[in-house]
């Protein structure tokens, strides 16, 4: 008894999808292998840019410092204030400075997320948090 195999159109065409499928996977498999690789690089570049910024923080903070210290240096020379008041009034004029730019960050942050969604969020969590 012999068995008819057809060997006819339809065996090339299975073929042929099946070297499409082949060939889109092995694509795949390159584009994963390239993408971690540029992750990589992206991550090497981060890290040398962090090193290279916490740097410039560092030197900006001292100059910052030296430059404070200069400015009650130049009110002592330039009045007949003692030293330590020249302290005093360099570092409340900071302070000052500083707690407007904190009052005014809190006044953003404190509008940062929509009250709607707040109340849609806090409404949700209520509803399960509810003992059914």
């Amino acid at each position: 008894m012999a068995t008819n195999l057809h060997s006819g159109p339809d065996s090339g065409v299975s073929e042929l999808v099946a070297g499409i499928v082949h060939d889109a996977q092995e694509l795949i498999s390159q584009q994963l292998v390239l993408f971690k690789q540029e992750v990589r690089q992206d991550l090497r570049r981060a890290r040398e840019g962090a090193g290279f910024m916490a740097a410039a923080t560092g030197a900006c903070l001292l100059g910052s410092l030296l430059l404070v210290l200069m400015l009650v240096h130049l009110l002592a020379s330039l009045t007949d204030l003692p030293l330590w008041s020249c302290y005093g009034i360099v570092g409340g004029v900071l302070t000052a400075v500083g707690a407007i730019l904190a009052w005014r960050a809190r006044q953003k942050f404190e509008h940062a997320l929509p009250e709607k969604s707040v109340k849609a969020l806090e409404e949700n969590l209520e509803w399960k948090t509810k003992p059914s």
